[in-house]
């Protein structure tokens, strides 16, 4: 069956259900397929057909055009209004080109001998090659702009020829507000960082978080083998939960392993404050970076750790040094003055030197902050279990228990 045979609405409907096989071809050109389109108008006299037959003439044009059914649309439009479905050819003349291909190979190959300098002086190079060396090749690129210069350079001729690669510019975390944290002499706002304990050839040691309060300088390190998602939340989520006191604020510098979605989750879940330090402000957070040195580095030294040990780093920690550095350990505290410019001067005496503990019992209302179910009661039972003696000797034989399992010797660290 042919297009021809044909005659009735409900052969159209047929042949669109697909019930009748039809034989049909358009023509090969545009021309003629507007002529059979406009036959079947006439044929099915499309003008004086109800709404919902006409619909059924659309759907046919679209199946054996091809087209969509807003150019079948505009076709039927130009039938209804002229009687005839013609093709109307627009030929636009356009702008004239200037610079050729064998241009843009010139600017190319000026690039790649100049090391791609910016664009006015590529344009004073080709002055100088055309006026004062004669070189009349760039008689044109003489007189090119220097922002249509750039335009040559993204061009398909130009990147084909020759390509500069840009190294991946930095993306800006919105994570973490960048600022130093105002704790108005409460404690809460803890410093952290991180410690590598160094590599053996090219593989990793292990890692120490160090997390210290800044008001009362209670410190808790926590050893874990790496600082992928998996070590490191678990471990955070239990540095959080040695701090007697609530936590307000959290300050972390700008790695990876802390600027990201799952910590600032963590965090938020607990309405702890998240910023992170300030560029070009190194003193943000130099308290941690400073108890690195003083205690992880002095206790566990720097000789590379496998990360095979590492939990047995960490319950060291846990049973000796954290109690030991907050129970037993004395620390200075700054004594703040501001000056008539209005510049923090800061002086250690001897006289304010005390442990974290003692620290955080003396601070004003220093019951509100504990955590909920801990008192001082619970808390002095730990701190005067033993005396300070006690604690550094239980520490020193346990780290040497620790050192000669991990290198097979007793030498202490540090």
């Amino acid at each position: 069956m042919r297009l021809s045979d044909l005659k009735t609405i409900a052969d159209l409907l047929a042949f669109l259900l697909g019930v009748q096989a039809v034989m049909f071809t358009l023509g090969n050109n545009k021309d003629e397929a507007y002529r059979i389109i406009q036959g079947e108008l006439v044929r099915f006299g499309y003008i004086t057909l109800k709404r919902t037959d006409k619909g059924v003439v659309i759907h046919y044009l679209i199946a054996i055009s091809g087209y969509s059914r807003q150019q079948v649309t505009r076709l039927i439009s130009q039938y209804v209004q002229t009687g005839k479905v013609v093709r109307r050819q627009r030929t636009v003349a356009g702008f004239a080109t200037k610079y050729t291909d064998k241009d843009t190979h010139l600017l190319a190959q000026m690039d790649a001998r100049h090391d791609n300098p910016c664009g006015h002086v590529i344009k004073k190079l080709c002055e100088r090659a055309c006026d004062v060396y004669g070189e009349q090749e760039y008689q044109n690129l003489a007189t090119i702009s220097v922002s249509h210069l750039y335009n040559l350079r993204h061009s398909d001729t130009y990147t084909n020829q020759r390509r500069h690669l840009e190294k991946t510019s930095p993306k800006a975390s919105s994570i973490g507000e960048r600022r130093k944290p105002q704790t108005a002499g409460l404690p809460g706002y803890i410093r952290i960082d991180t410690v590598h304990q160094g590599d053996q050839d090219k593989v990793k040691g292990v890692y120490h978080i160090n997390a210290v309060d800044e008001v009362t300088q209670y410190e808790v390190v926590c050893t874990v083998e790496k600082i992928s998602e998996h070590y490191l939340i678990p471990a955070l989520k239990q540095i959080l939960d040695c701090f007697p006191f609530k936590l307000r604020g959290f300050l972390s510098d700008n790695g990876s392993e802390y600027i990201n979605k799952r910590v600032a989750e963590l965090l938020n879940k607990l309405h702890i404050e998240f910023t992170k330090s300030r560029s070009r402000h190194s003193n943000d957070n130099a308290l941690a970076e400073s108890k690195n040195a003083s205690v992880v580095r002095k206790i566990i030294g720097y000789a590379h750790i496998s990360q095979a040990w590492a939990p047995e780093i960490n319950q060291f920690n846990q049973q000796h040094l954290v109690p030991y550095i907050n129970y037993h350990r004395p620390c200075f505290y700054p004594d703040i003055k501001v000056d008539q410019k209005g510049k923090q001067r800061k002086k250690y005496h001897y006289r304010d030197m005390m442990t974290p503990y003692e620290k955080l019992k003396s601070l004003s209302k220093a019951k509100c902050y504990l955590k909920t179910g801990l008192s001082f009661e619970i808390l002095d039972a730990i701190a005067y279990e033993i005396n300070d003696n006690q604690a550094a000797e239980q520490l020193q034989k346990a780290r040497q228990s620790l050192f000669k399992r991990i290198h097979g010797t007793t030498l202490l660290a540090g």
